[in-house]
């Protein structure tokens, strides 16, 4: 049996209150049986049904279970970061909420941290979702690997346990588009991935939508890498060189046949193309500029409306007590 180390477990809530309950049910049995110091992070991110009303009953339930409420809905890795800031043991586990991530798999990245790694990700065994989110889902891995560097990109889930002490590589990062991965990366290159069971979502529907998937594969790019400028030169250098090359050719038939080069649609071709370079190059350019816009209003990843938590020794239900008589005096 592996020895566990203490474990926070952080899960970004988003309208999941008929899973909830199974998924802590589930937890607890996973963790119990092994002993281990836990606590569990249940990260409201805004959601629309009772997910909170939910929360609240389950933290006053378990002294396990801690919560945050944000303000308003800010996206899976706002909320993650959220939890992860928030999280007091020295190994964090990550994992979404519809339990497509089976809790039961969480050993297996324990055991594969206590190998050297300092990030272990659950790489689900894939099925067939579709050509067009299969698609676009490989594209965004291509996008964080490119902005982290790495082979591991092609692993990479929301299903990760990482050291506690990987954070401070991030501590002071303020943005509102965090990408965790590409956070994590910042602070360590051992990185690991084991195998895990994939399970069908247990109700409702995915909030990553195949334009979702395609803006968070962009916001990668451009959030934390310079590829796409290095890009736009490339294309800038390319056109250029292929309009000198038109120019030696239109020189050469100039004098080869003594007259310019007849058609108005070569002319116009060459002036697309040098039209669409430029365009190309200068909204590279906007997209960092409005990046730039967007860190100067210093806008923060995420605001927490109410924190839920029980110190140790001290039952849940009296600090749900608390929070109610503060949130009443207010």
């Amino acid at each position: 049996m592996i020895a566990f180390p203490s474990l926070s477990i952080v899960i970004p809530v988003y309208n999941s209150a008929e899973i909830l309950p199974a998924l802590i049910d589930r937890l607890r049995a996973v963790l119990d049986a092994r002993g281990a110091d836990y606590e569990v992070w249940l990260v409201n991110d805004g959601s629309a049904d009772a997910s909170w009303e939910c929360i609240t009953m389950l933290c006053a339930s378990d002294s396990h279970i801690r919560a945050l409420d944000l303000m308003r809905n800010y996206g899976q890795h706002n909320a993650t970061l959220a939890g992860i800031r928030a999280a007091r043991h020295e190994v964090i586990v990550t994992l979404d909420d519809d339990l497509q991530n089976p809790p039961e798999e969480i050993p297996k990245l324990v055991a594969k941290l206590s190998d050297g790694y300092d990030v272990v990700y659950g790489a689900p065994v894939q099925g067939n979702r579709g050509l067009w989110r299969d698609v676009v889902t490989w594209l965004t891995k291509l996008a964080l690997r490119a902005a982290i560097g790495s082979d591991i990109a092609t692993k990479v889930s929301g299903f990760r346990a990482f050291r506690r002490d990987l954070r401070e590589a991030f501590a002071g990062f303020e943005g509102p588009n965090p990408i965790i991965d590409v956070l994590l990366s910042w602070g360590t290159s051992r990185y690991a991935a084991v195998r895990v069971a994939h399970d069908p979502r247990v109700s409702g529907h995915s909030g990553y939508t195949l334009g979702k998937l395609a803006t968070h594969a962009f916001n990668v790019l451009t959030g934390f890498s310079a590829r796409p400028l290095r890009a736009a030169t490339l294309i800038g250098l390319a056109t250029m060189l292929f309009g000198v090359g038109v120019l030696v050719y239109v020189l050469a038939y100039y004098i080869v046949h003594s007259g310019d080069v007849p058609g108005f649609p070569f002319l116009a071709s060459i002036i697309a193309i040098f039209s669409g370079a430029q365009l190309l190059s200068l909204g590279m350019i906007g997209e960092y500029l409005a990046r730039m816009h967007a860190r100067s209003l210093d806008r923060p990843p995420y605001t927490v409306r109410v924190e839920l938590d029980a110190p140790v020794g001290r039952p849940a239900d009296l600090e749900l007590q608390d929070v109610q008589l503060r949130q009443g005096s207010t």
